[in-house]
């Protein structure tokens, strides 16, 4: 988000640089502590692809006090929906996203794929869910997230290699076609990460996701170390990948305008809380929790097509209400304000 960078709210329970709680699981660790995962994968049919519920997590802080960073998150995804899941620097966002994939553990809550608990899973099952590559984590920077000594072809096969139900052979054919379908060709197969352009290492990060052929994917903040012309390419391509192999996405972005333009729903993380959700054009139109207002009205004139009250100019440091009354999204109370059509107002 150009401009102002919003500043986050003033709370003990805050996001805050410190240590995880937990950091990346390890793959051999016993028993969950916590809630009894359900170890059987299969989906049900009643459920949404992804369905988060009562999600906490948070940090320790230098001075030894937990910080929350999510504080009761509640989140679904369908099968082949685009969710954007905005909100500012701070807000939790990756966090939640790596919650999903078990970077981060929760110290509270759930969180259902395909119909099957998943958070807390240990040893042979965690190895289980990776193997399957259902769902798969994009990172921000690609120039940091992939190996500098590592040809294309290695990077993109990793999550086959886990699999090995392929020879060599068979996995660089498949990082070929993985290649292919976000634009670029097999003479990048042998290439290494520094000898292509930014715009290019995205998509080979992105192919990296796409190889296992997965039905979800996590995109964090995918375009932001991209110029513009990257940004438009890099979200035509997400767009194309769900029309054409039916995978759904959660971006993570604090730019309204690349989810103005690829999300179906957004949900707006606000206090380690979504306190609004909808569909995009709804959710843009008609904001109705006052911290959205307060994101779009804090948002490029380029993301703001779609408020209201754009051709009166953008305050950065505050909004205001329908009655006049100032407010700088800090504490807001849900309950005061009218849900638009279409539109879910949480705490």
């Amino acid at each position: 988000m150009s401009g102002s960078e919003l500043v986050p709210a003033a709370r003990k329970h805050s996001d805050a640089a410190g240590e995880p709680i937990t950091a990346q699981l390890p793959a051999d660790a016993g028993p969950a502590a916590s809630t009894g995962p359900s170890h059987d994968l299969s989906p049900a049919d009643d459920e949404p692809l992804l369905r988060v519920a009562g999600l906490r997590a948070g940090f320790h802080g230098p001075d030894g006090i937990i910080h929350t960073v999510l504080d009761g998150v509640d989140l679904t995804i369908s099968p082949g929906e685009i969710v954007g899941l905005i909100g500012e620097t701070g807000s939790g966002k990756t966090t939640l996203g790596r919650a999903i994939v078990g970077l981060v553990r929760p110290t509270a809550g759930t969180i259902r794929f395909e119909g099957a608990q998943i958070q807390g899973l240990r040893g042979r099952h965690r190895r289980a869910l990776r193997r399957r590559g259902r769902i798969q984590f994009i990172f921000q920077d690609p120039l940091r997230s992939l190996d500098p000594a590592q040809r294309v072809a290695d990077i993109v096969t990793e999550g086959l290699a886990i699999r090995r139900e392929l020879d060599p052979a068979g996995r660089r054919q498949r990082a070929a076609e993985a290649l292919v379908a976000v634009g670029l060709g097999p003479e990048f197969l042998d290439r290494l990460p520094g000898e292509i352009s930014g715009g290019q290492r995205q998509r080979v990060a992105i192919a990296r996701g796409i190889v296992t052929h997965p039905r979800l994917l996590i995109c964090d903040e995918p375009v932001s170390a991209l110029d513009a012309a990257n940004r438009t390419h890099i979200l035509r391509l997400l767009a194309r990948l769900r029309d054409d192999q039916a995978i759904a996405m959660l971006i993570i972005s604090h730019d309204l305008a690349s989810m103005a333009d690829v999300a179906d729903r957004v949900a707006v993380l606000h206090n380690g809380r979504i306190v609004e959700e909808g569909p995009t054009a709804r959710v843009f139109a008609a904001p109705t929790h006052p911290y959205t207002r307060l994101l779009i009205a804090s948002s490029p004139r380029s993301a703001r097509g779609l408020d209201p009250d754009s051709g009166s100019g953008a305050d950065h440091g505050s909004s205001h209400d329908h009655d006049g009354s100032e407010h700088d999204g800090r504490d807001l109370d849900p309950a005061t304000a009218r849900p638009g059509p279409g539109n879910a107002v949480t705490g």
